[in-house]
C-alpha cells in the first residue's frame, strides 16, 4: 500500500513537471499583457526610470537618493511616453520630464505604498502626494509594488506616473487605457481638495482612502450587476468623507470633480474585477493613517524583501513546486 500511494505521487509529480516544461515563457510573467483590463498587476523585477530632461552626470546622485542599485533596469520617461500614457494632446518636451521613479515588486497583498524623497534636502515635488500616487496607481491596475519618487528640481509630479506606467510597459504588462484615463483623472480632480486643506498632513492619506473606499463599494455593486447613478456615488463619497472625519472639510466644488472621475471608473474596465476590491482593501490600508510623503519605512532596497524579489517568475514557480514536491515525502 506504501509503494502504490509512493508511485501515484511520483506520477503526479512527473506530470506536473512535464506540464510545466511545456508552459510558454509569457504563461509565466505576472499578470502579463490581460487586455481586457480587469486583472490588477505586479512587477517581475525592479526598475529605475529617470526623466528625459535629468542630466545623465546626476544619474548617480539621483540613484543615491532612490536608493537604487545595479539590480534596478534603468529606464528613460520622455515626451513621448508622456503622451502615451498619461495626455496624448500634451505638448510637453523632454526638457520637462524631470521627476524620476524607482519601482520594486513587493510581498503579495502589500498593495501600493510610495515615498517621495526629499533631493538635497529638499522635496521638489511640490502638487502630487505619496497618498495620491498610491492610490491613482491602484485605480490604473497596479498593486502590491513598493515606488519612490524624487526630482533634481522643483516639479508638481504629475509625469512622475509616466515613469511607473512605462516600467510595466517594459515588464510585459499592458495597463488597459481606460484605467490609466481614469486614474489620471483622479489625480487631477483631488489637487483642489489638498491645496485647501494643505495645513493638515493627514488630509492626504484620508481622502485618498474615502476615495479609496467608494472605488471599492461601486466595484462591489457593480459585480452584483448593479449600475450606481451620479447621485449613488455621490452619496457614498460622502459617507466615505464623513467616515474619515473630513467631510466639513471637502468643498462640494472637490467632491462634484471626485465623482465625476467616480462615475467613469463604474465604467472602467478595472470595476469589474474581484482582484481588484481586494488589492484596494490594502492600499487603502497603506494610506488612511499615513502622514508626510513617506508610506514605506525601509530605507533600502537591497535590504528589503522587495528588493530581492528579482528571481524571475518561473524560478519562483519552480522552488515552490520543488517545495510542495517535498512536502509529499514528510
Amino acid at each position: 500500500m506504501k509503494h502504490k500511494l509512493l508511485v501515484t505521487r511520483l506520477i503526479l509529480i512527473a506530470t506536473l513537471f512535464c506540464g510545466f516544461l511545456a508552459l510558454p515563457i509569457k504563461a509565466l510573467a505576472v499578470d502579463a499583457n490581460s487586455a481586457d483590463g480587469t486583472t490588477t498587476h505586479t512587477l517581475s523585477k525592479s526598475y529605475v526610470v529617470y526623466g528625459a530632461g535629468v542630466a545623465k552626470e546626476l544619474y548617480s546622485k539621483i540613484d543615491e537618493v532612490l536608493g537604487t542599485d545595479s539590480n534596478f533596469q534603468t529606464l528613460t520617461s520622455t515626451a513621448a511616453d508622456y503622451r502615451t500614457y498619461i495626455s496624448s494632446g500634451s505638448s510637453t518636451t523632454d526638457a520637462a520630464m524631470i521627476s524620476s521613479v524607482a519601482i520594486a515588486p513587493g510581498d503579495p497583498g502589500s498593495g501600493v505604498k510610495v515615498n517621495i524623497q526629499n533631493y538635497n534636502g529638499q522635496n521638489n515635488i511640490t502638487t502630487v502626494t505619496s497618498q495620491q500616487y498610491a492610490m491613482v496607481a491602484q485605480m490604473a491596475g497596479v498593486t502590491d509594488v513598493t515606488i519612490v519618487v524624487t526630482a533634481n528640481r522643483a516639479v508638481s509630479g504629475e509625469a512622475a506616473l509616466t515613469g511607473v506606467y512605462k516600467a510595466f510597459a517594459q515588464d510585459g504588462v499592458t495597463l488597459n487605457s481606460k484605467n490609466t484615463t481614469t486614474a489620471n483623472n483622479m489625480l487631477s480632480a483631488t489637487q483642489d481638495a489638498i491645496k485647501e486643506n494643505s495645513g493638515d498632513a493627514t488630509y492626504p492619506g484620508k481622502l485618498m482612502a474615502a476615495v479609496g473606499d467608494t472605488t471599492k463599494e461601486i466595484s462591489q455593486e457593480k459585480q452584483k450587476g448593479n449600475t450606481l447613478t451620479a447621485t449613488d456615488i455621490k452619496q457614498i463619497l460622502e459617507e466615505a468623507l464623513a467616515k474619515r472625519d473630513i467631510d466639513q472639510q471637502t468643498s462640494s466644488n472637490s467632491i462634484t470633480n471626485i465623482v465625476n472621475v467616480l462615475v467613469n471608473f463604474q465604467s472602467a474596465p478595472i470595476s469589474s474585477s474581484k482582484k481588484y476590491v481586494t488589492n484596494i482593501s490594502n492600499t487603502i490600508n497603506n494610506v488612511k493613517n499615513s502622514t508626510g510623503n513617506l508610506m514605506n519605512k525601509a530605507k533600502d532596497w537591497a535590504n528589503s524583501e522587495a528588493g530581492q524579489k528579482l528571481a524571475s517568475d518561473a524560478q519562483g514557480w519552480f522552488s515552490r513546486l520543488i517545495a510542495w514536491i517535498q512536502s509529499l515525502f514528510n
